[in-house]
């Protein structure tokens, strides 16, 4: 790939043309331009979270035929945390293309849940806590006050961590983190990351405390995951 094709990609999806001179041209790290690679790369990594995260988790689960050390619990918070957005979009008016990509991975979520409940011998339950999920969205949609609807939006950040505290502290007396996706757990971090990066709000001071705890929690888990199973191979050894 030749400089004009490099150029091209940089100034198209990370940088201005502007940033782009500051940095490969006159050599200076601009703060703003900095920011902005940042920003957009922390972007790119939200997208990527949102699209694969839970698809690589719920592919791990089908793979090795089990959901062993996953916990409902926190999986339920992320459904109800991935169904807000859809709620609140929806209610709004908001044309489908703004909020496909929360529909996905709440669809995502959904088949986790039903999967777990399928491996331990439950699906009916899966089923039918699916079908009442349904039921709730379909009825928020088109009955819940606007009150309410804006309080679920808010409660999403907690509802995220609350999650993955209760997975970490899962596998914290589990002594394993089970068949958790590494991959996914990597892309969930990085989807932390950038969420702190790109809502920072020197004005929201409890927002920024609960994104600061997503992203440690978030390096927990990867922690975790690898604490567990080297300590699994030194015992084959």
């Amino acid at each position: 790939m030749g400089t004009p094709a490099i150029k091209d990609v940089l100034v198209t999806f990370f940088m201005s043309e502007k940033c782009y001179e500051e940095f490969f041209v006159n050599f200076r790290l601009d703060v703003y331009c900095l920011k902005m690679v940042l920003g957009r790369l922390g972007g790119y990594w939200i997208l990527f979270e949102v699209l694969l995260a839970q698809l690589l988790q719920l592919l791990t689960i089908l793979w090795r035929g089990s959901a062993e050390g996953l916990s409902l619990t926190a999986v339920l918070l992320q459904l109800y945390a991935f169904s807000c957005p859809v709620v609140f979009a929806v209610t709004h008016n908001f044309p489908p293309v703004a909020w496909a990509e929360k529909f996905f991975l709440m669809g995502e979520t959904a088949a986790v849940v039903l999967v777990i409940l399928r491996f331990r011998g439950d699906t009916l339950r899966g089923v039918l806590l699916l079908f009442v999920h349904c039921a709730l969205v379909v009825l928020l949609v088109n009955y819940a006050p606007a009150s309410l609807v804006f309080k679920m939006q808010d409660s999403i950040l907690p509802a995220v961590v609350l999650s993955k505290l209760i997975q970490a502290r899962a596998n914290y007396c589990n002594g394993h983190t089970g068949q958790l996706s590494r991959p996914s757990l990597i892309l969930s971090l990085g989807g932390a990351l950038g969420r702190a990066f790109n809502y920072w709000n020197p004005d929201k001071i409890v927002e920024n405390l609960l994104h600061i705890v997503l992203v440690c929690v978030s390096v927990v888990l990867p922690i975790q995951l690898h604490y567990y199973r080297r300590n699994k191979k030194d015992k084959r050894q």
